[in-house]
């Protein structure tokens, strides 16, 4: 049965593929196309979008950057990647709304609240959620959880690149690396799996909000949007 309301968790490199730019037209074509189809099947979107394509702290680290200055710029980078894709869905036809964090730049986004990103998704509205906490010192995974909670999606679908699920290693490096087709959340912080932040398991460990994880195809959201089982689900537990 497809979920009421999800949030989709994209990472910034997905809308740039190969591409010698920060952005890819054909990417983003792929990546309006899927949230189109999960929005015809009925359910409610909200995305939130990293900054990885715009923005590396490994780049403001070596040019001897402050950590706030950068945080800062990470979350700009994730209102460019939101524009842009909200741009493009409007080509298909549907409708969408940029919300922030950050301050509104006017024209562009709207400062997040809930109540106007919860009305925007029962109208059939696309949310973009923008700026990631709005606070340095922490990441869009973080940011992601924090929505979820508060507009109270079922579940955060996660695309990863390399990877169709949570293995107890790097199944890359590692042939024989465990695949878990359930964790909980316990499980993810005992084994100490780098799939979310830390940060971000601990605010959802204990709420009835999945995180399904499975490789960045367009295919794997839609079908998981739809509430069939693909990659690894990651659950409180009992």
């Amino acid at each position: 049965m497809a979920f009421r309301r999800v949030l989709l968790k994209l990472s910034g490199e997905a809308l740039k593929e190969k591409s010698d730019t920060i952005l890819s037209g054909e990417a983003l074509t792929h990546m309006a196309e899927m949230i189109k189809a999960i929005v015809e099947s009925g359910v409610q979107v909200c995305v939130v979008i990293g900054a990885g394509n715009v923005w590396r702290g490994k780049v403001a680290s070596d040019a001897g950057m402050e950590r706030v200055q950068a945080d800062f710029m990470g979350m700009l980078g994730t209102v460019i990647n939101c524009v842009a894709l909200s741009s493009k869905l409007k080509d298909t036809g549907v409708d969408s709304l940029v919300t922030s964090a950050i301050s509104a730049i006017e024209g562009i986004t709207v400062p997040y609240h809930i109540e106007v990103a919860d009305k925007a998704m029962n109208n059939g509205r696309v949310v973009f959620l923008a700026g990631g906490t709005g606070k340095p010192y922490f990441t869009t995974d973080t940011a992601a959880a924090i929505r979820a909670i508060e507009l109270k999606c079922d579940t955060i679908l996660m695309g990863k690149h390399g990877v169709n699920g949570v293995f107890v290693k790097d199944p890359r490096n590692h042939a024989d690396a465990k695949f878990f087709k359930y964790i909980t959340f316990e499980q993810m912080l005992k084994l100490n799996l780098q799939i979310m932040d830390t940060s971000a398991i601990q605010l959802i460990k204990d709420k009835n909000i999945k995180v399904n994880v499975f490789q960045m195809e367009a295919s794997n959201f839609i079908a998981a949007a739809k509430g069939e089982h693909v990659g690894t689900i990651c659950h409180k537990g009992e």
